[in-house]
């Protein structure tokens, strides 16, 4: 991998694999467009994205990584682990990609009985088919399903006013499964959007300091520092963290199509060699 011609990076988006609206294809057409030279797919607990854009390239497309995004929660709150770099089809990760599924699907199943209970909200047995025949189905697939039954207004509303109020205590991987998972398949292990914890929780000061130190014991190696959704602020917080603990930095738009209102490529890191050098760190550790 030249790092020369690398100068537009995005490390973190989504497929109709999870919870996005571009198809594989669709989404590296919409990547050439945005002249973005290095990139991986990050669908939440699967793979498949992953496996149908390693189908879709050619030798002369933008460089592609594999990638991953563990939703994760233990008893010191949630978090999103990425994984960069790993083998497809390792048995670790292959391993806990099969448990997050399960542990997703169970979400789905306690969510939809919630808001039965809760609000009264009740759907076709064809659409709840439909809903569970995706790979990953998830709070955008169920809230799309609520506006079009008249239940909420737009898909925002119907997950922050009535699906956030419907937590279940399923299970969810724990970060150390998915930190060790990924590094067991000769991947990366990356703290996504690190500020951002439970809902609309932002971590800061000792809290976000202990959290890193607490991942790293388990073998954490990066943080997202550069992300669409951080002031200047926070993301040079993160940096100062990723210095002083020597971890990689890594940039991500987390693009959804039109389930989230932010575009490919909006990292806020225009050029990857105007930006910090950890970042290109994290490139040339990819390379090796």
């Amino acid at each position: 991998m030249n790092l020369d011609n690398i100068r537009k990076v995005d490390f973190h988006m989504h497929t109709t694999a999870s919870d996005g609206t571009d198809t594989p294809a669709e989404l590296l057409f919409k990547i050439k467009e945005s002249r973005i030279d290095l990139f991986a797919i990050t669908d939440h607990d699967t793979s498949l994205g992953c496996v149908d854009m390693m189908k879709t390239l050619k030798d002369d497309d933008p460089k592609f990584i594999s990638g991953i995004e563990f939703s994760c929660k233990d008893e010191m709150g949630k978090y999103h682990i990425l994984g960069y770099n790993y083998d497809l089809y390792g048995d670790a990760i292959t391993d806990a990609i099969d448990l997050g599924h399960q542990y997703r699907m169970n979400k789905v199943y306690a969510r939809l009985e919630l808001l039965k209970e809760k609000y009264g909200f009740v759907f076709r047995d064809e659409d709840v088919e439909k809903l569970l025949s995706y790979n990953n189905p998830g709070k955008p697939h169920i809230g799309n399903m609520m506006v079009e039954y008249g239940y909420a207004k737009s898909k925002d509303e119907a997950i922050t006013k009535y699906i956030n109020n419907c937590n279940s205590k399923s299970r969810y991987l724990s970060p150390k499964e998915a930190i060790q998972a990924i590094l067991e398949s000769d991947g990366i292990p990356v703290l996504a959007h690190p500020f951002y914890g439970d809902g609309e929780q932002v971590i800061v000061g000792n809290e976000m300091e202990e959290r890193l130190k607490r991942l790293m014991s388990f073998g954490l190696k990066g943080v997202e520092a550069y992300y669409s959704g951080f002031s200047i602020k926070l993301q040079n917080e993160m940096i100062l963290y990723a210095k002083k603990y020597h971890l990689y930095i890594t940039a991500g738009s987390d693009y959804h199509g039109t389930n989230k209102l932010v575009q490919l490529g909006d990292t806020n890191l225009t050029d990857l060699h105007e930006g910090d050098e950890d970042v290109k760190r994290f490139v040339q550790a990819l390379k090796d």
